[in-house]
């Protein structure tokens, strides 16, 4: 059985924009192969202590589980939730695996460069957490990892430390994961969704961003939410239409009421074909917005704790076990064990 795997990230709130464009189609996806498919979702927090040691991690880490939750992600057999730290063989391969890269290669990965550009230090985790990101996927064999573009250079070097050991001992040690086209392929990925800056459409939705009225937080006032809609930066060509690149402010909006409508951005397209009230359209996204949201923070409240550390603790067991034989098998490949 192949396996798909995903990291939930643990980095505090996130925007509508995360929610819709990233969260939600992994959902989907789990949902589509949770019967032929092992689905590994794991909380990278050994990643998210690079840049993030506070008190709000644990918080965090339960609540990203529950935003899984509450977007409906169907818990099967084959779905398994687990933390990165909680199975040390991720640890140990990530180790072994520095002793395969080359500093060259890591020194050529664009997000550690764009990273330490201008500083006179930036810390070793940033440098070799591509590293670790190969050991959480090779550890359980998984076939497809849905990352984004940014990401491809570091699911790249991941299929090259895998080939590399394979080589170098003769045997499939490792399995390497599907080329980035074919990722693309299986999930159904074409460009992507990206929601728009409400006053800058310009630029993708971001809770870096220092407006408030920029974005939608899942945990905003629902309200407070539909009013930021309303104030969203348009045009003046009066004229409603799905243009990203003429008008990416009335097109953000259509592409908004789609999504958290569950309906096909076509049809929301043609409902508005012809019309010229900006007004009508703002209108009608925020309550769409406000009811979303609405149900979204019920459907939120309502999980229990307990439930996710339920998860945690059987999907712990199952990655233990799988993790742990990999690594076995990798420890006496480079003569670290006998038996």
């Amino acid at each position: 059985m192949e396996t798909i795997l995903t990291g939930i990230r643990v980095n505090g709130e996130l925007t509508l924009g995360n929610f819709l464009g990233a969260l939600v189609p992994m959902v989907r996806l789990a949902n589509k192969h949770n019967k032929t498919h092992n689905i590994n979702i794991f909380i990278p927090d050994l990643h998210t202590i690079i840049s993030n040691v506070d008190g709000d991690l644990q918080k965090n880490l339960v609540k990203s589980i529950k935003y899984y939750l509450a977007a409906g992600l169907e818990i099967t057999d084959n779905v398994h939730i687990y933390r990165q730290s909680y199975v040390p063989a991720h640890s140990e391969l990530n180790w072994i695996l520095n002793c395969v890269a080359s500093v060259g290669e890591l020194k050529r990965m664009t997000q550690y460069k764009e990273k330490g550009e201008g500083k006179d230090s930036v810390n070793a985790g940033i440098f070799d957490y591509p590293v670790l990101m190969a050991a959480d996927i090779l550890l359980y064999d998984a076939t497809y990892v849905p990352v984004g573009e940014d990401q491809f250079q570091h699911l790249e070097l991941t299929r090259n430390l895998a080939i590399r050991v394979n080589n170098r001992f003769d045997q499939k040690i490792f399995t390497p994961p599907a080329k980035t086209s074919d990722q693309a392929k299986f999930m159904g990925v074409n460009d992507g969704i990206r929601i728009r800056d409400l006053t800058n459409p310009e630029k993708k939705m971001s809770k870096s961003t220092p407006s408030e009225n920029s974005k939608i937080m899942l945990s905003d006032d629902p309200k407070r939410a539909a009013k930021k809609i309303m104030s969203a930066t348009t045009d003046s060509e009066a004229n409603i239409k799905f243009d990203m690149f003429n008008q990416p402010g009335i097109s953000n909006l259509l592409q908004i009421e789609s999504l958290v409508n569950d309906i096909p951005l076509q049809d929301v397209i043609s409902t508005w074909s012809g019309e010229s009230r900006y007004g009508d359209l703002k209108k009608k996204v925020a309550s769409s917005v406000q009811t979303f949201l609405e149900s979204f923070q019920e459907k939120l409240e309502n999980i229990p704790d307990d439930d996710v550390y339920k998860l945690l603790e059987k999907g712990e067991i199952y990655a233990n076990k799988v993790a742990n034989q990999k690594l076995l098998t990798v420890q006496r490949a480079f003569n670290l064990r006998q038996y």
